[in-house]
């Protein structure tokens, strides 16, 4: 299987499903009377970041893992975002980007040399890198965006965090 179907429709799903939370957290402010956006602060551990930074890395990854693998020059985003609003169009300009692409643009994916501008002089292979680093590191940074606001009070369940299965019924008999 191609790389594409391994990145661009499970960021994107993911990235759909942080604007289900982002309802979530909309609503209890709202049954709470408190200001939304004071959550964006919150964090799981002092030496942690805190939610908008989370949701900043996980637009970053999405974006990054798909360009890298495809070969092509990811958009660049100011992390500049206050408010709810701020990063629901962030992620909305991370799905839109992520949307440009085709399965054709991955062909050969497996087998690029990756490289990151935090690890100057080094490489890896596009699978490696896919498997190892890119798609770990995208899920640690959405369960930890979930848990910040599970843990705030927010009524958010592993149903909100996987989102819609592609479940199909069986033939009758098996």
């Amino acid at each position: 299987m191609n790389f594409y179907h391994f990145t661009v429709p499970q960021l994107i799903r993911t990235l759909g499903q942080v604007h289900q939370w982002l309802d979530k957290a909309q609503k209890y402010a709202e049954q709470k009377k408190f200001d939304v956006n004071v959550l964006l602060t919150a964090r799981l551990a002092p030496d942690q970041f805190h939610f908008t930074r989370q949701v900043q890395v996980i637009t970053d990854n999405a974006k990054g893992t798909v360009a890298r693998l495809a070969g092509v020059q990811a958009p660049a985003f100011e992390d500049t975002e206050k408010t709810v609003d701020e990063l629901r169009a962030r992620i909305d300009k991370t799905i839109a980007f992520l949307k440009t692409l085709t399965p054709e643009q991955f062909q050969g994916a497996a087998e690029r040399t990756i490289t990151l501008p935090f690890l100057p002089g080094q490489g890896i292979k596009g699978s490696d890198y896919l498997v190892a680093f890119a798609l770990p590191n995208f899920y640690f940074h959405a369960a930890t965006a979930y848990s910040i606001l599970r843990h705030n009070g927010v009524d958010v369940g592993k149903g909100d965090f996987l989102g819609e299965l592609p479940f199909f019924a069986l033939p009758s008999g098996t």
